[in-house]
């Protein structure tokens, strides 16, 4: 049984067609939430809306006036904006040597300046509403970027430094920012890239998330749904004094020091 943290709050969920994004449009639909669901696949999209009862709205975060139009919708409710969870984003492998400006410039685009353009239009319908939540999904590659990961490591970092800011400037107006950093989670995107390293080592995808879970304190893999359930801390009233973290979810992939080999 869900407890209904979110009862009575406007909440809008960017990139909510698949993954760690529709994951938080269940979550918070169960908890009450009025959701708006957006993102760039209008299928996925009703479908979420026909299960959950959410709203949904086609919008690419790269387009302003889509974001805005998105932003809008969702502060036009009544009692306006109260949530916004920010979880487009991309992923694509590369090195520094060998990073192509394209690809670059649209890793940055949805995950660093869409997360931007979307908080900068949300920003004054909070004050409006007078405070609420924000939450953007990071990644553990912000701090642990490892080979491999140059575009994207890069745009998470940048949404860690931004959600930061953005807590620091609006925590005056009852605004909270805080950054989501999932490590491993089953999900299409972990899914294409384990496929990607299955076909370099002549593995299979379910040995490629094996190989990983060694590297795990907790020997697994998250699931969407886990992520959601730390989305929906920092964005209910239980986190009302915790402002400008980044809340690592990464069953502990980070704790094992190098020093030893076994």
């Amino acid at each position: 049984m869900t407890s209904q943290r979110l009862h009575g709050k406007n909440v809008l969920v960017c990139g909510a067609e698949t993954g760690i994004g529709a994951a938080v449009v269940r979550r918070f639909a169960a908890e009450g939430a009025a959701v708006l669901a957006s993102g760039i696949q209008s299928l996925p999209l009703q479908a979420l809306a026909a299960e959950t009862g959410a709203a949904y709205a086609l919008c690419n975060v790269t387009d302003q006036a889509q974001v805005e139009a998105t932003v809008h919708a969702a502060s036009a409710r009544t009692g306006g904006l109260h949530v916004v969870v920010n979880a487009a984003g991309v992923m694509h492998a590369d090195n520094v040597a060998d990073v192509e400006d394209g690809v670059w410039d649209r890793l940055l685009a949805v995950n660093l300046t869409g997360t931007m353009r979307v908080c900068r239009a949300a920003v004054p319908r909070l004050v409006e509403a007078g405070g609420g939540a924000i939450v953007n999904i990071a990644s553990v590659a912000a701090f642990n970027a490892s080979a491999g990961s140059a575009s994207y490591a890069s745009g998470k970092a940048g949404v860690v430094a931004l959600t930061r800011s953005i807590a620091n400037e609006y925590g005056r107006y009852g605004i909270r920012a805080n950054s989501l950093c999932p490590g491993w989670v089953r999900t299409p995107m972990s899914e294409a890239e384990m496929a990607e390293v299955a076909a370099a080592t002549g593995s299979t995808v379910e040995e490629a998330f094996e190989a990983l879970k060694a590297r795990i304190a907790l020997r697994r893999i998250a699931s969407a749904d886990e992520m959601a359930a730390a989305a929906l801390f920092l964005a209910s009233d239980d986190a009302s004094f915790v402002t400008g973290i980044a809340l690592v979810a990464d069953g502990g992939a980070r704790t094992p020091a190098a020093a030893r080999a076994v």
